[in-house]
């Protein structure tokens, strides 16, 4: 029998207890899966409302888009429009990918502001600088002028309530002397201002271990593409889990890279794209979360 005085011992000692158990083994908030749109470039295309549907029924809470200009909208739907058709499936777009040569090589500023206003529209968080064109990359130097273009855009988001990150390839890892583009972009960009989305496949491409990069530069990479690399010819992608990034030694040292948001990303496939996409959630959200 549980007397008044036993249970009051009782609720103490659990409550001391937890006042001394590690942080990591108490409850943690529930990680949301994402999915960057790009991976269903030629299904959103013809389909928008269609693929956003069956985003949502796979088990995806967030999206990142792509491509957005003030011409072709957000696949034909002006930001109001696209911003209500997520919240009707109940979804959010923290982050979006926008063209940032003509920003970056053209000084053209109007461009930033377009994608500030799309972004507050849809209630993003984060603008990012999706890829570098060729001739804006082909030294240190330019490197270095990308970097200062980046901090002066990040100013722009901050003032809007908005924050910009850059998301990797793996060009930005090539030697230029004795250091590579990306050390640049980490260590001229101001880390209070320009946040980064790593991208997991490129980086174990390019034969960099993220986990290292997490130590390096702890709390830097707020986003991850969540993307594998192919068993047989590592220049293609597959589903999640199927391949040979080892995700879960990544996963496991999420709180050194300051992630918050994930976004499955698949460039090709072997099977039906949707069918690709339910397997990877399926995958992360039982082996990663």
């Amino acid at each position: 029998m549980t007397t008044r005085r036993t249970f009051l011992q009782q609720a103490a000692l659990l409550t001391a207890g937890a006042l001394v158990l590690p942080s990591e083994l108490l409850a943690k908030p529930t990680q949301k899966v994402g999915i960057q749109l790009y991976t269903l470039r030629d299904q959103i295309s013809k389909d928008v409302k269609g693929v956003i549907d069956k985003v949502a029924k796979a088990g995806y809470a967030e999206v990142e888009t792509y491509g957005y200009s003030l011409q072709n909208k957000f696949w034909g739907l002006e930001p109001k429009a696209f911003y209500q058709l997520l919240k009707a499936n109940k979804l959010t777009a923290p982050s979006g990918h926008f063209g940032f040569d003509d920003y970056i090589g053209a000084g053209k500023d109007d461009d930033l502001k377009t994608y500030i206003e799309a972004a507050k529209a849809i209630d993003m968080k984060y603008i990012v600088v999706p890829y570098l064109g060729d001739k804006l990359r082909q030294s240190a130097s330019d490197y270095q002028r990308i970097a200062q273009r980046l901090n002066t855009a990040a100013e722009a988001c901050k003032k809007a309530g908005l924050v910009l990150a850059y998301h990797n390839h793996d060009f930005e890892f090539a030697k230029h002397g004795n250091t590579t583009g990306y050390d640049i972009l980490l260590k001229e960009t101001d880390k209070d201002l320009v946040q980064f989305e790593l991208d997991l496949y490129w980086v174990v491409r390019a034969g960099l271990e993220p986990v290292d990069m997490f130590k390096a530069n702890p709390g830097r990479f707020v986003m991850w593409h969540v993307k594998d690399m192919d068993k047989a010819n590592p220049k293609l992608n597959t589903e999640v889990g199927s391949g040979t990034v080892n995700f879960k030694k990544i996963f496991s040292q999420a709180s050194l890279s300051g992630v918050k948001h994930i976004f499955v990303e698949q460039e090709n496939f072997a099977m039906d794209p949707f069918k690709s996409i339910n397997q990877s959630f399926g995958y992360v959200k039982k082996n990663l979360l």
